[in-house]
């Protein structure tokens, strides 16, 4: 759950209510743990005050940071779907794979650069700020941002995929090797390994009495770990159907739906015969809509003898479809997004086919042991 906050050079931003949650605990930390050693003989109003300020650098620095990395990939051709930030940071949903390892390197090392010129820009500002005299509640922030970057690009230079760092580690494989999903899993063990010792890490934290500094390790290892584990299994997905369109895995021959047909009858003669959550809803060879076990539940059985498949069915205009020359990693993606288990395939509103999730599943299958052979 997340909520949109705008565009910045035209790819949507997105606030993760978990960013609630880290905006207060890094705000405490800073007030209670950091800022006193730091600027002694402050009111507590006022270390609070800078916390606060001191997470906002923070979260709008991880949001340059990935507007970089989206820009760039949306400049070299790959759709970026948007940015988000949540209590871990940030992430920019760019929704395709780069096509070569020159892209990946280039789309990889432009975050941790952002970071370190936002660093020594905001170093200039607190320089400059306490030349002028100005108040800590200014100064203090801007130099917690300009440590908050460094250790920001630091972090993400570090070898484990899906990092910046683990991303450029598989461009270079990527490179020599000349196999994405070899170089992948190469940089997924090494993030795996990493993620690992980071929650190790954080226990022995923990137990030496450094409670929330071990928990930010572990929280931050498990992160890694299950990024880690997804972004390898998106490759083996994207490699698996490369090339494959479809039209190559759907099916062609449909058991559709009138939609004068009642709802009695539909449950009758499809949903309890055929094995199919959903079908699709024709007249005259055009595609009026898709009823589903979903829409069966929008009205009460009593009333399924009266009513008609198209007073429940979702109608055309708010169906996601697909056509049979789009590739079938692109209808995954797009099922995925929209949680649908079908999609329709369409041309000019006549439907062709149908293509399901199992569909593309078996097709994952079978290349990807076909290819393991």
């Amino acid at each position: 759950m997340s909520l949109k906050i705008g565009r910045l050079l035209g790819i949507p931003v997105r606030l993760h209510y978990t960013l609630i949650l880290a905006v207060l605990l890094i705000s405490w930390t800073l007030a209670v743990g950091y800022l006193p050693p730091e600027y002694p003989g402050l009111s507590s109003a006022t270390y609070w005050l800078i916390g606060v300020f001191g997470a906002v650098v923070l979260f709008a620095s991880v949001l340059l940071h990935e507007l970089m990395h989206s820009y760039v990939a949306k400049r070299n051709g790959l759709p970026v779907r948007r940015i988000v930030l949540f209590i871990f940071g940030g992430v920019s949903e760019i929704e395709e794979e780069p096509k070569e390892a020159g892209l990946e390197f280039k789309v990889a090392v432009v975050g941790p650069l952002t970071s370190f010129m936002l660093a020594l820009v905001l170093w200039l500002f607190q320089n400059v700020a306490r030349a002028f005299g100005a108040n800590v509640v200014i100064f203090a922030p801007l130099e917690y941002g300009t440590y908050i970057n460094v250790l920001l690009g630091g972090f993400n230079l570090l070898p484990a995929f899906p990092l910046d760092g683990g991303r450029i580690l598989r461009a270079g494989i990527w490179r020599w090797k000349k196999n994405l999903v070899q170089a992948t899993r190469i940089a997924t063990r090494v993030g795996v390994i990493l993620s690992y010792f980071l929650i190790f890490w954080g226990f022995i934290s923990i137990i030496e009495g450094v409670f929330i500094g071990g928990l930010w390790f572990i929280l931050i290892g498990w992160f890694l770990k299950n990024g880690a584990d997804s972004s390898y299994k998106q490759t083996i997905i994207s490699e698996a159907l490369a090339g494959v369109s479809v039209s190559d895995i759907m099916a062609r021959e449909v058991h559709t739906v009138d939609p004068n047909v009642s709802i009695k009858d539909v449950v009758e003669t499809h949903f309890t015969k055929h094995k199919h959550g959903g079908f699709p809803v024709v007249k005259d060879s055009k595609l009026l809509g898709l009823v589903t076990l979903q829409d069966l539940r929008k009205i009460s059985s009593q009333k399924w003898q009266e009513a008609k498949v198209s007073d429940v069915m979702t109608p055309f205009e708010k169906l996601e479809c697909v056509s049979p020359q789009e590739l079938a990693v692109d209808a995954l993606m797009k099922m995925s997004r929209h949680d649908v288990g079908r999609l329709p395939v369409c041309e000019n509103e006549k439907l062709v086919g149908i293509v399901t999730r199992s569909d593309l599943l078996h097709a994952i299958r079978i290349r990807t042991e076909l290819r393991g052979r």
